[in-house]
């Protein structure tokens, strides 16, 4: 079921989502080569502390998972996609990275994440976060009343597959609210005009997920979690809690730019 928003409760959602702003501001800030994945996590967390938020991710089971999930956030490094756990693996210069970051504040949820590269870029690695730039910004243009979620599904998947890369069938964008996953599922790809109907009041975390060998295949890490590329190629993610509204998406998770790798 889906659970419309009242304008008060997206009001507080915007304070969860601006926590999660700071907090994905904060890493990034952070990170740089030598830095661990493990640090990055002390740093959100120490930005949650301060704003009196808990995180959604950290102790997460849902029925795919062997374990809870251990972190505030997830770290995925060159090849994994998303849900990367962090350990003490240090970064180093070349690296594309993507954070992806929730809070709980109020009773509501925030979720948004970032792909950035650290230290010397790659040519390919920038295009490829400009490209996941470019498909959430798509996605998020989409997101008006009277159009449905097949609307901003292939808005996405129009921005990917033109960019020619590859998109996981099985994950993608979700409705978020009290919980950090509700309904309605919001996929990478996909008709429009087709599916639900969009209302004021729907929440939507909407989260393009790209892979720059351009096939759609991956497998699970043995972490159980973090979610690789089979073809090694690497990966970005990027994601906005989006309201629908009658004036048109309100961005609840937007943050301050940080670099040109940044999403914004």
């Amino acid at each position: 079921m889906v659970e419309l928003k009242t304008d008060t409760s997206i009001d507080a959602m915007y304070e969860a989502g601006q926590v999660v702003g700071r907090a994905l501001t904060a890493v990034q800030e952070a990170a740089d080569v030598g830095v661990s994945l493990l640090e990055l996590d002390e740093v959100a967390r120490g930005v949650l502390r301060e704003a009196g938020a808990s995180s959604p991710f950290l102790g997460y089971r849902p029925s795919f998972a062997s374990t809870p999930f251990p972190a505030v956030i997830c770290a995925s490094v060159n090849d994994a996609i998303v849900h990367g756990i962090p350990t003490g693996y240090r970064l180093r210069d070349g690296d594309l990275v993507s954070i992806d970051c929730g809070a709980q504040l109020g009773g509501w949820a925030g979720d948004s994440a970032i792909s950035f590269t650290v230290g010397r870029p790659r040519a390919a690695d920038v295009r490829l976060i400009e490209t996941g730039e470019r498909a959430l910004a798509a996605g998020i243009g989409a997101a008006v009343v009277g159009n449905r979620i097949g609307d901003i599904a292939h808005a996405i998947g129009t921005v990917c597959r033109d960019g020619g890369y590859g998109i996981m069938d099985d994950f993608g964008g979700h409705g978020i609210g009290r919980r950090m996953h509700e309904d309605p599922p919001v996929p990478n790809e996909g008709r429009p005009g087709r599916g639900l109907a969009l209302r004021h009041g729907m929440v939507l975390a909407i989260e393009p997920m790209l892979i720059a060998g351009g096939t759609d295949e991956y497998h699970t890490a043995p972490d159980g979690w973090t979610l690789k590329t089979n073809d090694g190629s690497r990966a970005a993610h990027t994601e906005h809690t989006v309201a629908v509204t009658d004036a048109g998406p309100r961005v609840l998770t937007a943050r301050r730019a940080t670099s040109p790798q940044g999403v914004r």
